[in-house]
C-alpha cells in the first residue's frame, strides 16, 4: 500500500467555498448495486432508505476554537484549540503558530490583555499544552474572541456562523464540523420518520486528523491520534435491532463510523480510539455511508476506500465530471458497503 494509491486530481475551483441553501439541496450521487451511479439531492435521502434502516448522527458541537492573537512583541500568532484536557476547559491540546518560536510560558494577547499561556509541547510534538487565562467561562471567552475553525482550504468567509454547525448539533466540543451532517434540515428528518427511518446519535470529538493529510510513504505507518468517542448504550442497542429486522445502519459521516466501528472492536462504548480504518478492515456495524468528498492522501479518503474498495476511484471521477462540489462545504455521496 502506498500514499499515492489515495491520491487524485482535485482542481481548485471544485473546492466549495460556500454553503448552498438550503442545507439539503446539495446534490448526492448515489452508488448503486452492479456499479450504477445515480444523481439526486440529499433532500431526496428518504426516498433512498427504506423502512427499518437507522440513520446515526455525530452530534458534537464545533466550537469558535480559532483565536487570532498576539505576542509581547507585536507579533502575530494563532492557537487552534483541538481538546480540553481538564474537565474547567482551562488546558487544551492545540495547534499553535508560530510554533518554533513560542517560548513555554510565553502570554499570547487578544485587544492588549493575555488569553492564553503557551505550554510545553505534547509528546506527539506536533501540537502543544496551552492554558486560556482569566475568570471568564472559557466557552464564554471562546463565543467573545474566538472564530469557527473553518479548514484552510476555505477563504470565503463564513456570513453566518452557524452555517459550520449541523442542525441536531449539542455538547460544545470539536475543532471541526462533522461535515455529512451539514446538509440536514429539520424537514428532512420529517421526511425520513414519515418513511419509517429512525435515528440515533454518538458522539466523536473531531480531532487533529481532520487537519493532518497522510505524511508517509506507506499509509498504514501513519500516526493516528486519539480522539474521544461516546456511543450511548441505546444507540448501539438500535443497531443490533435494525440489523436483526434487516434493515441497514446509515451512519451519516466519517465521524459517526469511527464512533460505531471504535465500540465494536473494543467492546467499549466511551473512550478514545485511535482506530485506523482501511483495506482489510473488518466491519461490524455499519451498513451504508453518507459522506463528503475528500482531500486526496488522507485517511478519511482511505475510510472510504475500505467502504466501497478502488471503486472509489470511478466514483470521485464520475462528480468531477458532472460538477459536484468537493470538500467540507460541497455535496455528498451515499455509499453501500462493498462486502456487505
Amino acid at each position: 500500500m502506498r500514499v499515492s494509491d489515495f491520491d487524485y486530481e482535485l482542481p481548485e475551483d471544485r473546492i466549495a467555498q460556500t454553503p448552498v441553501e438550503p442545507r439539503d439541496s446539495a446534490r448526492l450521487l448515489v452508488a448503486g448495486p452492479h456499479g450504477s451511479v445515480e444523481h439526486r439531492h440529499v433532500s431526496d435521502l428518504h426516498s433512498l432508505l427504506r423502512p427499518g434502516d437507522l440513520l446515526v448522527l455525530n452530534e458534537t458541537r464545533v466550537i469558535p476554537a480559532r483565536l487570532r492573537l498576539r505576542r509581547a512583541t507585536g507579533g502575530a500568532a494563532e492557537v487552534l484549540l483541538l481538546e480540553a484536557t481538564d474537565p474547567a476547559r482551562r488546558r487544551w491540546e492545540a495547534l499553535v503558530r508560530p510554533g518554533g518560536k513560542l517560548r513555554v510560558g510565553e502570554l499570547l494577547h487578544h485587544g492588549g490583555e493575555p488569553l492564553v499561556r503557551v505550554g510545553e509541547r505534547t509528546a506527539a510534538g506536533d501540537t502543544f499544552f496551552v492554558e486560556l487565562i482569566g475568570d471568564e467561562d472559557p466557552l464564554t471567552m471562546l463565543g467573545e474572541h474566538g472564530e469557527m475553525p473553518l479548514p484552510p482550504y476555505i477563504t470565503t468567509r463564513l456570513a453566518d456562523p452557524d452555517r459550520y454547525q449541523t442542525v441536531y448539533a449539542r455538547q460544545p466540543a470539536s475543532a471541526a464540523a462533522p461535515t455529512a451532517g451539514l446538509h440536514f434540515t429539520s424537514e428532512l428528518f420529517e421526511r425520513l420518520a414519515d418513511a419509517g427511518v429512525r435515528t440515533a446519535t454518538v458522539e466523536l470529538v473531531v480531532g487533529l486528523d481532520t487537519f493532518q493529510p497522510i505524511t508517509t510513504d506507506d499509509p498504514l505507518d501513519h500516526p493516528m491520534h486519539t480522539e474521544r468517542y461516546r456511543v450511548p448504550p441505546e444507540t448501539m442497542a438500535a443497531c443490533r435491532r435494525a440489523g436483526a429486522a434487516g434493515g441497514r445502519v446509515v451512519a451519516v459521516g466519517t465521524t459517526a463510523v469511527r464512533a460505531l466501528e471504535s465500540a465494536a472492536a473494543t467492546g467499549e462504548l466511551s473512550g478514545r480510539t485511535e482506530l485506523f480504518i482501511h483495506r482489510g478492515f473488518e466491519w461490524q456495524v455499519v451498513d451504508m455511508l453518507l459522506t463528503n468528498f475528500h482531500l486526496p492522501k488522507t485517511t478519511l479518503l482511505m475510510m472510504v476506500d475500505a467502504f466501497v474498495g478502488p471503486r472509489w476511484r470511478d466514483l470521485y471521477a464520475e462528480a468531477l465530471r458532472a460538477g459536484y462540489r468537493f470538500l467540507s462545504f460541497g455535496d455528498a455521496m451515499l455509499l453501500e458497503r462493498a462486502s456487505r
